[in-house]
């Protein structure tokens, strides 16, 4: 009995084994892949009339863009670069009119999945309208301390257009010193500075990709600007009219007093903090045509403040009323000699500060990024201003006078570069500049 009872358990055993066999051996449970990214490039594919401005973008759902490249219908790699924000790929210059383009966009999801789309997309032809840009900044060559990254518009850029322009304009510094763009009013102006003057001695790049770039009205950019320049040493000018004297400082320190005669009352020299913008060692003031204008005169060592034709310069006419009475049509006069010497020591972008004038300096003749608060300054950005650029700066303290040195001359001091717009001026400068 018990032999069977045992063949029993045996026999029970192995007719459970298959089950347990076929339990092992069944399809196992799958497992959900995590989804690939997805990709959705601009410009769409096929698209055309495309400006030769595009950068390249790309919607990504689960995801994150790893690489973008582009190429030519040649099959010719095109430089660029991601936006430090990581919103879009620029292109290191426009791209050509009527041309083919193939953007290719990886994608990669934090489970490793990656994705490549691809679009091809063919630029527009060349625009009808454009509209003429000029940065007033030349490579190689060193401004002032107050010298504002200039950008003028041949046509007024509309309020519409302001922001897209506006992300076009890069500027890096070193040393770091962040600024912020401020617009004029009727658009034919936009500058870049800092909260405070640039540091002596800071390189400055900018690069202000324009070239292509629809600009509100049915015009387009002309071309790219690309320039380096450096900053000088620190020199400002203090012009008042009480005293009816120059003050110059070099590095903070009064370095001379210059008498002069400024603009009389019927032509009067605006007041405001604004920019030397060009240096002429010989000019021409033509004012024919003009408001109380209607002379030819020919000028040495003219620098322009204004888009007006306001100048300080030489004039040996007035030597006699220089410190006692204003006799121009609105220019700054100093004698022969420190003229010259002011041509030495002086910059493109050092700050002229004048009081005590019948009027003010309007904003937008000339430079005038400085002739306001930086509160006031800010609300001219297109585009969302950073927090920490929204607090005023702190008044930089100003060194006390070493001394009134007289106003004659003395000694001949070293030539600083003197720096000039890209876009210089030459011949016959516009009125109102000063004459007899």
């Amino acid at each position: 009995m018990k032999g069977r009872r045992r063949a029993g358990v045996i026999a029970v055993a192995a007719a459970a084994a298959p089950l347990l066999l076929a339990g092992c051996t069944g399809k196992p449970a799958r497992i959900a892949q995590a989804p690939a990214p997805a990709v959705a490039i601009t410009p769409a594919a096929n698209s055309t009339n495309v400006p030769v401005s595009a950068e390249i973008g790309a919607v990504v759902t689960g995801g994150k863009v790893t690489e973008v490249t582009l190429t030519d219908a040649t099959g010719a790699r095109v430089a660029g670069v991601m936006r430090a924000d990581g919103s879009s790929w620029l292109p290191d210059a426009a791209l050509k009119h009527k041309q083919s383009y193939t953007a290719q966009v990886t994608a990669v999801s934090d489970k490793g999945r990656s994705t490549t789309q691809t679009a091809t997309f063919t630029t527009m032809g060349k625009p009808q309208s454009r509209n003429e840009t000029t940065l007033y900044l030349g490579s190689g060559r060193t401004y002032g301390v107050a010298m504002p990254v200039t950008i003028g518009f041949e046509k007024g850029v509309p309020k519409q257009a302001r922001a897209q322009v506006q992300r076009r304009l890069f500027v890096t510094t070193d040393p770091p010193q962040p600024g912020l763009w401020h617009w004029e009013k009727d658009g034919k102006q936009v500058y870049y500075r800092a909260p405070d003057f640039w540091r002596p001695g800071t390189k400055i790049n900018v690069r202000a990709a324009l070239g292509g770039l629809p600009m509100g009205d049915g015009s387009y950019g002309d071309v790219d600007h690309a320039e380096s320049a450096t900053i000088g040493n620190k020199v400002t000018l203090e012009i008042d009219n009480k005293t009816k004297l120059m003050s110059v400082y070099k590095d903070d320190k009064l370095a001379r007093k210059i008498p002069v005669s400024m603009g009389k009352p019927s032509t009067p020299t605006s007041s405001g903090k604004m920019v030397i913008m060009e240096k002429h060692d010989y000019t021409t003031f033509d004012t024919r045509g003009e408001p109380n204008g209607g002379y030819v005169v020919d000028v040495e060592d003219a620098q322009r403040l204004t888009w007006g034709g306001e100048f300080i310069h030489s004039a040996p006419w007035s030597v006699g009323d220089q410190g006692y009475v204003n006799v121009s049509h609105g220019c700054t006069n100093v004698s022969p000699a420190n003229a010259d010497w002011l041509m030495k020591v002086t910059h493109v972008g050092d700050l002229v500060t004048i009081k005590g004038t019948e009027v003010k300096l309007d904003p937008g003749n000339g430079w005038t990024a400085w002739d306001m608060s930086w509160d006031e300054y800010i609300k001219g950005s297109a585009l969302p201003v950073p927090d920490e650029l929204r607090a005023a700066p702190q008044p930089a303290p100003t060194a006390a006078p070493t001394g009134a040195p007289s106003a004659a001359p003395t000694g001949s001091p070293t030539a600083a570069p003197t720096g000039a717009p890209s876009a210089a001026s030459t011949g016959a400068a516009p009125a109102d500049g000063d004459g007899e």
